[in-house]
């Protein structure tokens, strides 16, 4: 099918649309040739081109198309997997803090989309176990805390406990998956999810989380608040 046979279908169904992503292989028809026609409507402004490949159908406004939401743009790039809150985010998605951070942050699992005005993606194109590990955004969230425990949490320690064992009784936060995760996360991060499986009631899972090689790290009193 040519370019220009290609183009009328594309830009009929993509127009028809509101709020989702288009990528070339939803059309029938040859890749380029609807690359080439999303790519013009890109152009115009009638969709928003996010990277190569991925475009956005949004709500057109008189400052252009409005970008999508960045819950929904990190699971697009990621496909669904690994990716959730990071910063005051993570904490403030836990209940850990009430801080409203300036912009809503977003851990991705690979390099990071382009970011909207009030959205800040971070990369963790180290932690491919999020990603194999399909974690919840609650769950990146809880690694993402573990980063910067001190920094990020404004309850007590041990109220802060209570309120993860809550998310792990009722399935929001699994935990088994977190630790298998972690294999990829830095040693800081891996020694603090020991300490809190540990306070969590769940030891028996520490011997799934590596432990750090650095006995400067494994004796951080950051570590054991």
């Amino acid at each position: 099918m040519s370019t220009t046979s290609v183009a009328p279908e594309v830009r009929k169904r993509v127009l028809a649309s509101r709020d989702r992503f288009w990528r070339p292989e939803d059309f029938a028809g040859s890749p380029d040739a609807v690359a080439q026609a999303l790519s013009r409507m890109a152009r115009s402004g009638e969709v928003r081109r996010v990277r190569r490949g991925l475009y956005w159908r949004g709500t057109p406004t008189r400052l252009g198309m409005a970008p999508p939401p960045a819950g929904r743009l990190a699971s697009a790039v990621t496909g669904g997997r690994g990716s959730g809150p990071a910063g005051w985010s993570a904490a403030v998605a836990l209940g850990l803090s009430t801080q409203v951070a300036r912009r809503e942050a977003v851990a991705v699992p690979g390099r990071s989309p382009r970011s909207p005005g009030s959205v800040r993606y971070v990369s963790r194109a180290a932690s491919t176990k999020r990603r194999d590990e399909r974690l919840r955004p609650t769950e990146v969230a809880l690694l993402e805390v573990l980063r910067d425990w001190d920094g990020l949490v404004e309850v007590p320690p041990v109220d802060a406990v209570a309120r993860i064992a809550r998310l792990a009784n009722d399935g929001t936060v699994r935990l088994d998956r977190v630790a298998r995760a972690s294999d990829t996360e830095p040693p800081r991060v891996r020694e603090r999810l020991r300490r809190l499986l540990a306070a969590l009631g769940r030891a028996d899972m520490t011997d799934v989380v590596r432990p750090a090689r650095s006995r400067s790290v494994r004796r951080d009193p950051a570590l054991a608040g």
